[in-house]
Formats: structure tokens, C-alpha cells, sequence
């Protein structure tokens, strides 16, 4: 059995292993964090607490999915906000929290209206014993427009918020960032120049996922009517790594402590998370499909991983792939990759000549007697297109040609490297 130390550091605070529940429905009270401590979570972030003054009250029902193909939770939409529980009962729960779990880390979210209410949840949750505090700058859901996503889009409340935590409080602090913005590195500058020691981001996506085609309603529908609200799970994982990636390559920024978050399944996605630049992770999503034993599963991959790449500290692995990503105008245009069909795995089922033809460079042809595909490489573009679609990995990339007139040579283009995984 492979056991690695999982442990690292983010914001000066030790984490046995970098696996966090995110502020939300998941850990909205002491028992289910205890048992997510109990399961193996490295930390919690407490769902996000609001000053006293300010009611929550919620709708019912409050969630919807996304699926495709008979495959549930492809993304999650939620209209919830954020902690109905009474301010001192969430502030019990931290205090209880971390004296029963001292060497776990309880990181409280909290959000106000104005810089007095950020002032006076900083110093209350300071007083409760957590360890470290996220500002929740980013729910898209809150009814209030002096909350949430609509404070995170402006850098000027964001800078003045991140300096009134600084004020309530002298615990390591991180902005929680929204992605209902084209460009997330304003607002994060502006959060680090308030005094946030490192970003959470990112939180969900505002949507109308699914709509009721009979009733004419988007989902969930709460006495015949519908909002707009936040959109998570697994689809959002290529936006959450889009922003990731262009925050650590900002000019200035390209050591930023973050905490990521959206779509996190899996230790693959994990990995994906930590080699852009995370260095611990957040979910919810999946935890709500599956419960919180799937860090058990998240932990081994990781550890599996780690030895597989020669890497004692998980430290060595967070942000080496920034990198390898480029802006599209520096990538190599110069060869084509064809495909290459393994004739022993192809089970004649045309979806990539119907691909090809319907959605590409019809480069495809058919055999109708003998139901084989082949490649006309006068068409193909080297797209992979049918690669993607192929359902039994018939299909591989297979020789490479330099395009007419460009420099370079064939051999000097590794097939590994352009190989498509998944």
C-alpha cells in the first residue's frame, strides 16, 4: 500500500492533506463537519456566515441538475444562500469545531453588507478559534445587491472589504473569488492590495439550467416561477481551471496562494487543480452526489500519483504546468496529426464517419459492404475529432506531417506529446 505524506502549507497554516469541503450546504453545522473530519478531510470552510441583522430565508425547492446521456450531476444548480442557523450557533460550532479537532483546519466564510459588519465577523470568528477566513465576495444568489457576486465584480468594494477583514482580524485571510466576470484578475489584485493573503476561487456560475417545457419554467420551480442562481459540478471545472490559469500568469502574480474550487470529483481533477496552481481544494458537488467518503478515494489517487511521478512533497507539484500553457497566437501551427484506426478494435458503428461529415472536414469515408472507415488524407485537417467520438478507442493519433512550406522537421515532434488523453 502506497502512503505518502499528503501534508502542505497555504497561508502559513498547516493542512494534513489539501482536501477542503467548500462553504456550502455540506458543512453548515458542527455534525456534518465532524464527520467529514471523521471521514479524513483536511478542513472545512464553514458555510458562509452573515451578520445578525441580516434574515435568510430560503426557497423550496431550491436545486436543480444537469444530464446528459442518462449520466447525473453533469452540473448542479442551486439557489441557496448563505447559513440560516443564528450567528452565535455558527460560532458555537467553530469554537467546538476546532477544540475537538485541533489538528484539523476550520476555516470560516463570512460575508457582510458594509465594512462594519466585515470588521465585526472577523473579529467574532477570530474569538471562535478558527484558523483561517474566507470572504465570500461571490454567491450569485444573495437577494441582497450589497452582497455577494455583485460585491466581487468590482474591485474598488473588493479592495475596501479585503482592508476591513484586515482590520477585524490578523488570521490569514482569502478572497473568495466570483467567475461571472470576463476577467478575474482585476478584482484579485484588488483583493490582494486590501490585504487578502491568497484567493478561493472559483465559486459557482450563475445559469437556468433546465427549463420545464410543459409549464414553460426554469428549474427548480418555486410556486411557478424561477430565478437565475449558481451552476456547479464537473461542468464548471474547465472554467474553474481557465481562471486559475490566468491568474497565476498575471504579471506580478505568478506565485498567488490560490484555493481551488469547481468541479472537483475525482483525484485526476484534483491533480488537474493543484498543477495550475492550487495548492489546497474545495468541493461540494460531488460530496452531495456521492457523501463525503469520496476524499478516501481523492487521497489514494493522489498518493498513487505522487509515486508514480517520483514526488515526496505535494508541494513540488502545485503550479508546474502554468508553464505549458500558452497564449493561442505562440502555439505550434507548423504539422498535422493524423488519426490512426486500429482495425482490430473498430466495431464498424460509423459514429466517426458521421462526425466527420456532420461536424468537420468530411475526411472520413465509409464503406457501406464491409461498415469500415477510412482516412482520406487529402481532407483531414489532423481536427482528432473523430478520436473524441470514438466509443471503443478504435481511433489514436497515428503519423505527423509538417504542413507545406514550414520549417521544421518531423522527428523533432515527439508523438507522446501530442497524443490525446483523458
Amino acid at each position: 500500500m502506497i502512503n505518502k505524506d499528503l501534508g502542505i502549507d497555504f497561508l502559513g497554516v498547516h493542512f494534513e492533506n489539501p482536501f477542503c469541503l467548500s462553504s456550502s450546504p455540506v458543512d453548515n453545522c458542527y455534525e456534518m463537519c465532524a464527520k467529514a473530519f471523521d471521514e479524513g478531510w483536511g478542513g472545512v470552510v464553514f458555510k458562509t456566515i452573515g451578520p445578525e441583522h441580516f434574515k435568510i430565508d430560503e426557497v423550496s425547492p431550491r436545486f436543480d441538475e444537469l444530464t446528459k446521456e442518462g449520466t447525473p450531476f453533469v452540473g448542479f444548480k442551486n439557489m441557496e444562500q448563505i447559513a440560516e442557523h443564528p450567528l452565535q450557533e455558527n460560532l458555537d460550532d467553530l469554537t467546538k469545531l476546532k477544540k475537538n479537532y485541533p489538528n484539523k483546519i476550520v476555516i470560516a466564510s463570512i460575508m457582510g453588507t458594509n465594512e462594519d459588519d466585515w470588521v465585526e465577523l472577523a473579529r467574532l470568528v477570530t474569538e471562535a478559534g478558527a484558523d483561517m477566513i474566507e470572504m465570500n465576495l461571490s454567491c450569485p444568489q444573495m437577494t441582497s445587491h450589497a452582497m455577494g457576486s455583485d460585491v466581487g465584480t468590482n474591485p474598488a468594494l473588493v479592495k475596501k472589504y479585503c482592508a476591513a477583514v484586515k482590520r477585524g482580524s490578523d488570521l490569514p485571510m482569502m478572497a473568495k473569488m466570483t467567475p461571472n466576470i470576463t476577467d478575474m484578475v482585476p478584482a484579485a489584485k484588488a483583493a490582494m492590495d486590501g490585504g487578502a493573503d491568497g484567493i478561493a476561487t472559483i465559486n459557482t456560475v450563475k445559469s437556468v439550467a433546465n427549463l420545464d417545457l410543459d409549464k414553460k419554467v426554469a428549474l427548480p420551480i418555486v410556486n411557478g416561477k424561477s430565478s437565475i442562481s449558481g451552476f456547479s459540478g464537473k461542468a464548471v471545472k474547465p472554467i474553474a481551471l481557465r481562471f486559475i490559469q490566468q491568474l497565476r500568469v498575471a504579471a506580478g502574480m505568478e506565485q498567488l496562494p490560490i484555493s481551488g474550487i469547481g468541479g472537483i470529483e475525482t483525484w485526476e481533477d484534483a491533480v488537474e487543480f493543484i498543477l495550475l496552481g492550487s495548492t489546497t481544494l474545495q468541493v461540494t458537488t460531488a460530496v452531495m452526489q456521492y457523501g463525503y467518503r469520496i476524499v478516501e478515494d481523492m487521497k489514494n489517487g493522489l498518493m498513487h500519483y505522487m509515486e508514480e511521478q517520483g514526488v515526496d512533497h505535494l508541494s513540488d507539484l502545485v503550479g508546474i504546468a502554468n508553464k505549458n500553457i500558452l497564449p493561442a497566437e505562440d502555439l505550434d501551427r507548423d504539422y498535422k496529426v493524423y488519426p490512426k484506426i486500429d482495425w482490430d478494435k473498430c466495431i464498424g458503428c460509423g459514429r466517426c464517419f458521421i462526425s466527420c461529415f456532420d461536424g468537420a472536414h468530411q475526411a472520413i469515408t465509409w464503406d457501406e459492404k464491409t461498415r469500415r472507415p477510412s482516412v482520406d488524407y487529402s481532407k483531414c485537417v489532423g481536427c482528432q475529432l473523430c478520436n473524441l467520438v470514438c466509443p471503443v478507442g478504435a481511433i489514436s493519433t497515428g503519423k505527423i506531417e509538417m504542413k507545406p512550406g514550414r520549417q521544421g522537421n518531423v522527428e523533432d515532434i515527439d508523438i507522446e506529446s501530442v497524443r490525446l488523453t483523458h
